[in-house]
C-alpha cells in the first residue's frame, strides 16, 4: 500500500507541473471506493491549484478565491492505486479508473485493486475531504510532533506499540514498513505495550519515525509490487531497509537473525537481540 513516503514522492512528481492549468475533460470509469460526489462534467473549466498532502490523502483543489474555501478533489491510492501525469499517457488500460484532462496534461488513476478513490469536496474543511480527514494525528514533520507529543499518544492506549503507530491517530504516515524500521532504530520490541513506554524512549521513538521517513521520500519510497510516481520511477527505499523482508537473515548490527510474526494480519520484522520491551 502507498504510505506517505509514496503519496508524498507522488505529490512532489506533478504538483508543479500541473498547477494553474485549466480542466478541459474528466473522466471517471468503474466505481471506486466511494462515489465521486459529483458529475465528472462539472470540474470542466476549473482551474487546478496547489496539490497538498495530508496523510496518505492528497487534495487537488479547484478554483474558487480563497485556497481554504476552494472546492477540489480528495484522492487516496488504495492498495495499489498510482498517478500518472504528462501530456501523453496513451490509450486508457483496463485499470485506469479516473482521469483529468488540463491544459498542461493528463492526470490518471490507476488502480487495479479499485481501493483508491477520487472525491469532490466543497472545501478542504467542509464535506466528504474534512469527514476523511478527521481523527488523522500530526505530521511527523510538524514541530508539535515530538517526544512528549508521542508519549501523550502512547499512553491513551493499550495495544502493541507497533499497532498503535499504524492506527494513525497519534502520528501519521507510520505505515507497515516505515514502523517495523523506526522501531528498531528506536531498539523498541514492535510487541510493547503503548503505554508502558517511557517518555525517553517516546523521544528516541519519535525520532526514529522522522529519520526512517525522511530517508524514504530521499529514496523515492517504496517499490514492493508496483509503485511508481507520476513520473514513472519506482522508490527504493526497501534495498536500504534494516530487518523488513529480511526474515532469517543476520541482524546487521548484531548479526542474530531477523524474525518475523503476525500483528494485526500484518507482518512485522525485528531484531530479537537490538529490540527489548
Amino acid at each position: 500500500m502507498p504510505e506517505l513516503p509514496e503519496v508524498e514522492v507522488t505529490r512532489l512528481s506533478f504538483a508543479s507541473r500541473i498547477e494553474g492549468a485549466t480542466v478541459q475533460a474528466a473522466y471517471l470509469g468503474k466505481p471506486l471506493r466511494w462515489p465521486l460526489g459529483c458529475e465528472a462534467s462539472t470540474l470542466v473549466g476549473q482551474t487546478v491549484g496547489t496539490a497538498q498532502r495530508r496523510g496518505k490523502y492528497l487534495w487537488l483543489p479547484l478554483g474558487g478565491a480563497e485556497q481554504a474555501e476552494q472546492p477540489g478533489l480528495l484522492m487516496h491510492l488504495g492498495m495499489s492505486g498510482s498517478l500518472s501525469f504528462g501530456q501523453d499517457l496513451g490509450a486508457r488500460g483496463a485499470h485506469d479508473h479516473f482521469e483529468l484532462g488540463t491544459t498542461k496534461g493528463c492526470l490518471r488513476l490507476t488502480d487495479p485493486r479499485r481501493f483508491g478513490a477520487v472525491v469532490w469536496s466543497p472545501s478542504r474543511d467542509r464535506g466528504a475531504a474534512a469527514k476523511l480527514l478527521a481523527g488523522l494525528g500530526l505530521e511527523p514533520f510538524d514541530p508539535r510532533f515530538d517526544g512528549s507529543a508521542l508519549h501523550a499518544g502512547l499512553q491513551r492506549r493499550r495495544v502493541a506499540v507497533k499497532q498503535a503507530l499504524l492506527g494513525g491517530q497519534i502520528v501519521v504516515g507510520a505505515g507497515n514498513i516505515y514502523a517495523c524500521e523506526a522501531l528498531f532504530l528506536a531498539g523498541i520490541d514492535p510487541r510493547t505495550r503503548s503505554d508502558r513506554i517511557s517518555r525517553p524512549r517516546a523521544e528516541r521513538l519519535a525520532q526514529a519515525l522522522r529519520t526512517t521517513l525522511a530517508n524514504a521520500l530521499a529514496l523515492g519510497g517504496s517499490t514492493l509490487r508496483d509503485f511508481r510516481d507520476a513520473h514513472g520511477m519506482a522508490g527504493d527505499f526497501q534495498s536500504q531497509a534494516q530487518v523488513y523482508g529480511r526474515e532469517g537473515q543476520q541482524c546487521q548490527a548484531c548479526f542474530t537473525p531477523i524474525k518475523r510474526l503476525i500483528q494485526g494480519q500484518r507482518s512485522t520484522f525485528y531484531c530479537p537481540q537490538c529490540q527489548r520491551r
